[in-house]
């Protein structure tokens, strides 16, 4: 494992190593499979064995971990099967939000989305797979976000989190971020241009092109 926590702790231990274990999943340092060495982490994070197992029931709810009886906690590992329902429901949320968020897009909104996209492309071109995550995460939910649906929000938070580990897989390839940047900037240009459905479109083109290339990655 690599260095030590973030700084600026939750308020309580528990919130403190659920960000912090949420985090090495998401972004792929704890990659899926993996098992979750309790005592040594426990140990980086400074903390007792109490909230890290408390954190982990949560993790398990949220399904980014699985246990397994004798022999602990691990990584979830999703099927293609897994990705594909995760994926199609997100498409159904985000369109909603998208929608929604069409009529609020005022041009300092859109000068935002503009840039966070400019922090997408400037960590792909670095090659920086976690901070291209970061950056794409911040983009798309600057944008549902607008919809002023906070429940729907929270619900597509969650299939994030769900497939944050294998989004930071797809960033891996150069053409994978190439091909982020240019689906990005095709949604900006149509939610300038005032075409909500078009936006849509190509963010549901984006969505398919990341499960195709995970299908092959995951084979």
């Amino acid at each position: 494992m690599s260095a030590g926590p973030r700084s600026r702790r939750p308020p309580t231990a528990q919130q403190f190593v659920l960000g912090e274990v949420r985090h090495m999943i998401t972004t792929g340092e704890l990659k899926p499979g993996a098992p979750i060495r309790q005592d040594a982490l426990a140990e980086r994070l400074d903390v007792s064995r109490v909230p890290l197992r408390e954190a982990l029931k949560i993790l398990e709810g949220e399904g980014l971990v699985v246990h397994e009886a004798h022999r602990g906690y691990f990584v979830a590992v999703l099927s293609m099967a897994d990705l594909r329902e995760i994926y199609r429901i997100r498409e159904l949320l985000e369109a909603e939000a998208v929608r929604a968020a069409g009529g609020r897009l005022t041009p300092e909104v859109l000068a935002e989305l503009e840039a966070a996209q400019d922090e997408v492309e400037r960590a792909g071109e670095a090659g920086d797979v976690a901070a291209m995550a970061a950056a794409n995460r911040r983009f798309h939910f600057m944008l549902f976000e607008r919809a002023g649906m906070p429940r729907l929000v929270r619900l597509i938070t969650t299939l994030w989190d769900a497939t944050d580990a294998y989004r930071s897989l797809y960033y891996g390839g150069t053409p994978n971020r190439e091909r982020v940047v240019h689906e990005h900037r095709a949604v900006l240009a149509a939610l300038r241009e005032g075409d909500v459905e078009a936006a849509v479109e190509w963010l549901d083109r984006h969505r398919a092109h990341a499960v195709a290339t995970l299908r092959d990655v995951l084979d």
